[in-house]
């Protein structure tokens, strides 16, 4: 199978990392752990599951604190292990699961942690939002598991250290995003001939609109996405263009690809979800509909592909595909992204920490649409002034020697990598509500 996985030896390209093992293409069914089953992502999941319910066993769900939508999944999928934020919500949740059901059940960074390295599960969906989905990654790619990644902030803070630990314990990465699973597709066996890729991006609701208009935009128009229907964040980063600066650090460290060797096209029908130009100016193109199942599927599945219950493309009903350049002066966030990942210096673990706070602050009505990129952008500014000569990388190379046999000392030298990128995320967090609050009296601009 070796032969459908992108070309890692190749003159451009990289990938994070080896294929998975035979054994583990074998295995049937196939045990799998998802890590915020309660969320888009991981609802989309547990649909495809539901269509190939053979081929699965659900050894593990976690969520926040959504207790009742986890009791209704457990119940339905009877995994033996659960995880949830808090105490609070765990006891919540034990009421609510049926008599006779009594899964272990979990709590706080290190239960989620450990349903991530579970040695019954094979296969992690990592699909928790945002920067508290990096915790679970890391401990599935020290555990070497297989693991569906839809959570790109574990790359944008920690690319470097992930990619690392897949060398060490040949964890292997599947690319959930339906850009970069679109790029995966199409690059697969041809990394020797790559030249650039291409991330499609929607444009949000706010295609086509100028710096003017988005200062008086409101939660419920940045919400409304045109043609995807997923959380509150992701929306607003879509809205913002900020998703698509997050998937050009995903893709320069999932594909090991000069950033200069990654592009962004708006393509606001969604039928293109990416491209790879190959040597001779061709371009490789996927085309589907916009719905997760689609690359949760080719995932979740590889590498066999089977129909996971979304609608097939109809392509005498799409009556024109389109693509433009990106504004970058209305849409500044890309620009910020690019800059994050040439200075490097811990910028995109600033970036990205300082991004969810302000978006947090738009969705409670503490600052404005466009201050969204400003305050990103004051606190990348702060970082550089701070700390100017902390080098390219913000964390270290990794410095145990060795594979598998050394995971005591590489799990603790993660520790201390994922210490230092908490203590980044929570200061530039810090930054940027102190930043809201003297600018705007923490109410809505």
């Amino acid at each position: 199978m070796t032969e459908l996985w992108p070309d890692f030896e190749g003159a451009t390209l990289s990938y994070i990392s080896r294929p998975p093992s035979e054994a583990w293409q074998r295995e049937r069914p196939r045990s799998l752990v998802i890590l915020g089953s309660t969320g888009s992502i991981g609802r989309n999941a547990l649909a495809v599951i539901e269509a190939h319910r053979a081929e699965f066993r659900v050894v593990g769900l976690s969520c926040g604190g959504n207790a009742l939508a986890l009791a209704a999944q457990a119940t339905q999928f009877r995994p033996p292990f659960l995880a949830v934020a808090d105490d609070a919500t765990a006891a919540a949740l034990r009421r609510l699961l049926p008599m006779g059901y009594t899964p272990a059940i979990l709590t706080g960074g290190d239960g989620y942690a450990q349903l991530a390295s579970l040695p019954e599960a094979a296969t992690v969906l990592s699909a928790q939002a945002g920067a508290a989905g990096l915790a679970g990654t890391l401990a599935a790619t020290l555990a070497g598991k297989v693991i569906c990644l839809a959570n790109k902030e574990s790359l944008v803070m920690a690319g470097d250290t992930v990619r690392e630990i897949c060398s060490r314990t040949n964890a292997a990465i599947l690319p959930v995003d339906s850009e970069h699973n679109a790029i995966f597709q199409c690059v697969a066996g041809r990394g020797q001939n790559i030249r650039s890729l291409v991330l499609t991006a929607s444009g949000g609701p706010f295609f086509g609109k100028n710096s003017e208009y988005l200062r008086h935009v409101t939660r419920e128009q940045a919400l409304n996405h045109p043609n995807w229907r997923m959380g509150a964040k992701i929306s607003i980063d879509s809205a913002t263009m900020m998703n698509k600066g997050l998937e050009i650090v995903e893709a320069f460290h999932l594909y090991g690809i000069p950033a200069s060797g990654i592009r962004v096209l708006v393509h606001p029908q969604s039928v293109v979800h990416s491209l790879a130009e190959l040597n001779d100016g061709t371009l490789l193109a996927l085309m589907g509909a916009a719905d997760m199942r689609l690359p949760l599927a080719h995932c979740l599945l590889w590498p066999r592909c089977a129909r996971p219950g979304a609608a097939g493309l109809d392509l005498t009903a799409i009556e024109r595909l389109t693509f433009h350049a990106p504004d970058a002066k209305t849409f500044p966030c890309l620009d910020l992204a690019r800059q994050a990942i040439e200075e490097r210096n811990g910028l995109c673990i600033v970036m990205n920490a300082a991004n969810e706070e302000a978006v947090r602050l738009f969705l409670e009505g503490g600052c404005s649409f466009v201050d969204i990129a400003q305050l990103t952008d004051a606190a990348m500014k702060k970082h550089r002034k701070n700390c100017p000569g902390e080098g390219a990388a913000y964390c270290p190379p990794l410095r145990t020697a060795g594979g598998p046999e050394k995971h005591t000392e590489l799990a603790r030298e993660v520790r201390e990598a994922t210490s230092r990128i908490e203590h980044l995320d929570l200061a530039s967090r810090a930054f940027v509500r102190e930043l809201a609050k003297f600018n705007h009296g923490a109410k809505t601009c």
